[in-house]
């Protein structure tokens, strides 16, 4: 009789392998995450079926934190207007706290991205609509948001093709002024 399934120990080890991939990225092999876990590349076999089943996994939860992380940081703020939130945002998503999500997922923008998350491309852009439609609510402009969320996706693709951070967030800045003075 086989060892019945482990949800605590599978839940772990998914943890581990995720903080490993969002600091080194996604690896060929399974040695370094089971490293990172402290576990064999056998047992990460034995929970999570393969190597594309485990990186599927490690993609979700990433993506899971980063969903909780982004949305309270695009979130409505009562004691501020909704520009300076989004300058807090933008700052946070493009600093060391949101730089570790943007590595790892601006590579599932492409093609190359489907075997692994097949329509990802469209769930990544649709997720963050909401908030920024609260958002842009508070301002009585929620029809806007497809616009900053066109403007924040642009300004960080052009931020991981460049490096220049000092242009894509003097633009930003320059977008947010434009919306304030709307």
């Amino acid at each position: 009789m086989g060892r019945r399934p482990q949800p605590l120990i599978r839940q772990r080890l998914l943890e581990a392998c995720t903080d490993y991939a969002l600091e080194h990225g996604l690896p060929d092999r399974l040695g370094p995450l089971a490293d990172a876990a402290g576990t064999s590349s056998r047992m990460l076999v034995y929970h999570f079926g393969t190597r594309d089943g485990l990186l599927r996994e490690i993609l979700g939860q990433a993506r899971h934190r980063q969903v909780e992380a982004f949305t309270e940081l695009l979130r409505v703020r009562t004691e501020e207007p909704y520009p300076a939130t989004l300058s807090h945002a933008w700052s946070a998503m493009t600093g060391p706290y949101g730089r570790p999500y943007l590595q790892m997922f601006g590579r599932l923008h492409d093609t190359a991205g489907e075997p692994l998350w097949p329509g990802f491309r469209r769930t990544a852009t649709t997720d963050w609509l909401a908030p920024l439609e609260a958002g842009m609510r508070s301002l009585g402009r929620p029809e806007l948001a497809t616009v900053v969320l066109a403007v924040i996706r642009g300004l960080l693709m052009d931020l991981d093709a460049t490096g220049d951070a000092a242009r894509t967030h003097e633009a930003f800045h320059h977008f947010l002024a434009t919306i304030d003075s709307a």
